[in-house]
């Protein structure tokens, strides 16, 4: 049998896995892998900078449901993608991180270019590996991406020496994989299932609460299969947006910190909670004593056993792959007939939900525009939807920008939304919007950002020109860092410490790298503006000066719990 190097293996076992694109950076410990690259039919993005690439990995896979790849050198090159590894491995995310490593002989040496990675990224992945013989690359790579890709999504790190990648190895990609102490429960127990059904049945106010794994799960139609045969209204976390239509009367959108009334006061009443892929994270619950107080029962459905009861104590915990477990539901319901007779009660309960709705609106005022002529973001919002009509993916960085935009767009499907939810990382948007598109070719991708966020990543709108990408950035601009100034001036006596900002022209700095740049700071002249940027093609970065003042609302404030909102 030919032999392959160790770099050739690498690239060879990419192939196996249905890898077509890698996002990286070479460097001198990761040559001669880039070199057998060079030979392959897989597409390779230059990135400008290694974090870029791990949120382009991210962009990709979210829309995809596949791992995606990310290829760096050694030393600072591997270190600079810890931030996106760190926010893959919160978001559930599959990533496959292959970084160079100097050779196994100066490992521990403080050789040039030498970092612990294996050291540095176990806290932050699902699994890592430092590769310390060619015969074991295959293997490793085929174990990564069943890690990362199965039960609960993650980043996988494999740490490959400069020796390794040059020593030569038979090649035979493993057919199958058998982890000792890695079997992810698939099925959910039969009898937790009836409990589960038992206790919805026997429920007046029932509530779904629904996170991102419905959407790694691929879960989204049994979801609302269920939900709509029950007659259950759904409210989803920041990460599970697009799961249910936002034209379903039964979705009431978003909970939590920047959650609606009437979606958080349906929390605080419901009496059966039924958490579905989600993890009861603090920007979800506030204080824990006074979350959903009234229930008389909580269900959790999550394939990762380590969330059940970790933040919040569960009644019914069952532990198994989502769609599986909601397939197994919607069995276990069929031919109920107290159920069929409960749902008269539901709907009470829904109508009831729709009237707080009605009593406090998201930003009821916002929708005719400002008096002083100035740009609201619910404006922009408004201009975006009526420019795609919601055939997009939108991808957005972390602050005001990104909860007006959770709050107000209406995601008619799932992987249409990409942000950075656990760890809140600022500069995930525009390369996760530069992975999207690699995903999806044919969709239409659209970054929001901030003043603060866009310039966290700008360097990677010279990836975007580099490979003709069709992709349109707006940003939010109040010269200010937005959610910092707002904390500052609802809980530090407006006391703005360090949080003004001053900003690029950033129509010059669009062209520069060879974009389009649009500016517009009046509502009368922003659907013009976004309309002839929108027919521009190529990337194009939009920027809209809004006000200071502009706040994101309602918001539950730190420590406090739903009951507590403040409504300005």
């Amino acid at each position: 049998m030919k032999k392959l190097t160790g770099a050739q293996i690498v690239i060879e076992s990419l192939v196996a896995e249905g890898a077509d694109v890698i996002f990286g950076y070479p460097g001198g410990a990761i040559l001669p892998t880039y070199d057998a690259l060079l030979d392959s039919k897989i597409k390779h993005v230059l990135v400008r900078h290694e974090q870029g690439a791990t949120h382009m990995a991210e962009g990709y896979a979210r829309v995809s449901g596949r791992p995606g790849v990310v290829l760096v050198t050694s030393g600072p090159g591997a270190t600079n993608t810890v931030t996106g590894i760190a926010d893959a491995y919160m978001d559930s995310t599959p990533i496959v991180v292959i970084t160079g490593q100097v050779s196994t002989s100066l490992i521990g040496n403080d050789a040039f270019q030498e970092a612990d990675v294996v050291g540095i990224t176990r806290p932050c992945t699902k699994h890592n590996y430092l590769i310390k013989n060619v015969a074991d690359v295959a293997r490793i790579i085929k174990e990564a991406f069943y890690i990362a890709g199965s039960g609960r999504p993650g980043p996988v790190v494999v740490d490959l020496p400069k020796d390794v990648q040059t020593a030569e190895h038979s090649f035979k990609y493993p057919e199958k994989i058998d982890l000792r102490g890695y079997k992810p429960t698939i099925r959910g127990n039969p009898r937790q299932v009836e409990r589960a059904v038992d206790a919805i049945e026997s429920s007046s106010r029932p509530l779904f609460y629904i996170g991102g794994g419905v959407q790694w799960s691929g879960a989204a139609a049994e979801l609302r299969a269920l939900v709509r045969g029950l007659g259950i209204p759904v409210t989803e976390t920041l990460m599970a947006l697009g799961s249910m239509p936002a034209s379903d009367s039964l979705r009431l959108g978003m909970l939590g910190m920047h959650g609606s009334y009437g979606t958080n006061t349906a929390v605080t009443n419901t009496d059966c909670l039924v958490a579905v892929g989600a993890r009861f994270d603090d920007r979800v619950t506030g204080r824990l004593s006074d979350f959903a107080p009234k229930a008389e029962s909580i269900i959790h459905v999550d394939i990762d056993p380590s969330s059940i009861s970790k933040n919040v104590k569960v009644d019914i915990p069952i532990v198994g792959d989502i769609k599986s477990v909601l397939n197994d539901m919607l069995a276990a319901v069929k031919g109920r007939e107290q159920i069929a007779r409960r749902r008269a009660e539901w709907q009470k309960w829904h109508q009831q939900i729709l009237q707080w709705k009605k009593e406090k609106p998201l930003y009821e005022n916002g929708r005719g525009g400002r008096k002083d002529g100035l740009i609201s973001p619910v404006q922009v919002l408004d201009e975006l939807y009526g420019i795609t009509k919601g055939d997009v993916i939108i991808a957005t960085d972390v602050g005001q920008h990104q909860m007006w935009t959770a709050q107000l767009f209406p995601f008619e499907n799932p992987r249409s939304w990409l942000t950075s939810g656990g760890l809140g990382t600022m500069g995930y948007g525009l390369p996760a919007g530069i992975g999207a598109t690699f995903a999806a070719p044919d969709k239409k991708v659209v970054v929001i950002s901030g003043d603060g966020s866009i310039q966290m990543n700008i360097q990677e709108l010279g990836t975007a020109v580099q490979y003709g990408i069709d992709l349109k950035v707006i940003i939010l601009n109040n010269y200010f860092l937005g959610m910092v100034r707002q904390w500052q001036e609802k809980f530090y006596q407006e006391r703005y410490s360090y949080s003004a900002m001053s900003v690029p022209n950033f129509v010059k700095l669009a062209e520069a790298y060879g974009a389009h740049g649009f500016h517009v700071e009046h509502a009368k002249d922003l659907a013009a503006t976004m309309k002839q940027a929108f027919a521009t093609p190529g990337p194009v970065l939009i920027d809209v000066v809004i006000p200071k003042d502009e706040v994101v609302m309602p918001m539950m404030p730190p420590g406090g719990a739903m009951s507590e909102m403040l409504f300005a």
